[in-house]
C-alpha cells in the first residue's frame, strides 16, 4: 500500500474507475433539460468543458451528484457513482417527457482510468476540460481532474490503454490506496460520505457544484435559502483519529453526539484520518470522544 500511495502522490498512480456509472445524452434540448434538474450552470458549458453538479429533492436533499461533459456534436457525457446512477437514471427518463432528450447507458460500454499525482495532469485547463487523444492505438478521452486526469475509452481497448500508460511512467493502484488520497484531499464520496441527507453545502460542496446566478432547478429553493439566509446545522470536517476506527463509529463532545465517522483510513503519512458530517457545536481543534478513540478536528484538506 505504502508504495502505490507513493505513486499516487509523488508520481502517477493508475486507477481502474471503469465500474463508475455513466451515460451519454443526445437531443436539442438536452442541455436546456439538465439546466432545470441540476444545481450547476449546464447552458454555460461550451465544448471541450465540463462541470460538477448535484441533483436533487424538492427539499434540497442530494440525490446523487455527477460530472457533465459537453462533447459537442457526440452529446452530452454523465458520469457519477454507482450507487448513485439508477436514481440519475429514474430522474431523466421520468422528467424528459416531452423533449427532445435521448438517454445511453454507457457503463458497460465505456472503460475508465484514473491517472492520479503530480505527473498525471496531461490536459491543460480547469477541472472537467476534455479533449481526444489516442493513446495505445486507440482514441480515449482525457478528462482534467483535480488529482490528474480521467482516460476514457472504449471497454475492448482498456488493457492496450492501460498498457501504454504503464509504458509511459503510470504505475498500477488500488482503490483503496486512491481513497486515502481522495480523503486527504477533502473530496466526499456520495454514498460513502454523503446521502440523500445531505444539503450541498453541508459538504462544503456550493462552490464546486452549485450556482447561484443560473435559473429554477429541483431543490433550488432551499439549497438558495441555507445560503443566504442560515447556517447549515453541520459541515463536512476531517478528523485525525489516535487509532484506526470504523465507519459509523458514533462521535462525541462531551454528552452529545455531534456526528458519525465516515470514510476512515490510514495514510502513510498522516496515519489515521477520516471524514464526517460534524455539527457546528464542533470546530476544528476540538477532541471527540469516539469509543475509547480520540478524534481530533481539523479543516480540509489535510495539511
Amino acid at each position: 500500500m505504502t508504495t502505490e500511495y507513493e505513486a499516487l502522490t509523488e508520481r502517477a498512480g493508475l486507477v481502474d474507475r471503469t465500474e463508475r456509472g455513466k451515460l451519454l445524452l443526445t437531443g436539442a434540448d438536452v442541455k436546456d433539460f439538465l439546466q432545470g434538474q441540476v444545481s450547476n450552470d449546464v447552458l454555460a458549458l461550451e465544448p471541450g468543458t465540463g462541470c460538477y453538479a448535484a441533483f436533487l429533492t424538492p427539499k434540497g436533499k442530494m440525490l446523487g451528484d455527477l460530472r457533465i461533459l459537453d462533447g459537442g456534436e457526440a452529446g452530452i457525457f454523465v458520469d457519477t457513482e454507482r450507487s448513485s446512477l439508477q436514481e440519475l437514471f429514474n430522474m431523466i427518463r421520468r422528467f424528459k417527457l416531452g423533449r427532445d432528450v435521448e438517454v445511453h447507458k454507457r457503463t458497460l460500454e465505456r472503460g475508465m482510468l484514473s491517472l492520479v499525482g503530480p505527473r498525471a495532469r496531461w490536459v491543460d485547463g480547469p477541472e472537467h476540460t476534455h479533449r481526444l487523444e489516442v493513446v495505445g492505438g486507440a482514441t480515449v478521452r482525457l478528462v482534467s481532474t483535480n488529482l490528474g486526469t480521467d482516460v476514457v475509452c472504449d471497454p475492448e481497448d482498456l488493457e492496450a490503454v492501460r498498457d501504454a500508460l504503464v509504458a509511459d511512467g503510470a504505475e498500477p493502484a488500488s482503490e483503496p490506496a486512491a481513497e486515502i488520497v481522495r480523503v486527504e484531499s477533502g473530496r466526499p464520496r456520495y454514498g460513502t460520505d454523503l446521502d440523500d441527507t445531505v444539503i450541498p453545502q453541508e459538504a462544503g460542496l456550493n462552490a464546486r457544484a452549485v450556482n447561484f446566478e443560473k435559473g429554477c432547478y429541483v431543490g433550488q429553493e432551499t439549497v438558495a435559502r441555507l445560503f443566504y439566509r442560515g447556517k447549515p446545522n453541520r459541515r463536512l470536517l476531517g478528523l485525525t483519529l489516535s487509532e484506526p476506527l470504523a465507519p459509523g463509529t458514533p462521535l462525541h463532545l462531551g454528552e452529545k453526539q455531534v456526528g458519525t465517522l465516515a470514510t476512515s483510513v490510514v495514510s502513510p503519512a498522516r496515519g489515521p484520518i477520516a471524514l464526517a458530517l460534524i455539527r457546528r457545536e464542533a470546530n476544528p481543534g476540538d477532541e471527540l470522544a469516539a469509543g475509547e478513540a480520540v478524534a481530533r478536528v481539523v479543516e480540509l484538506p489535510f495539511g
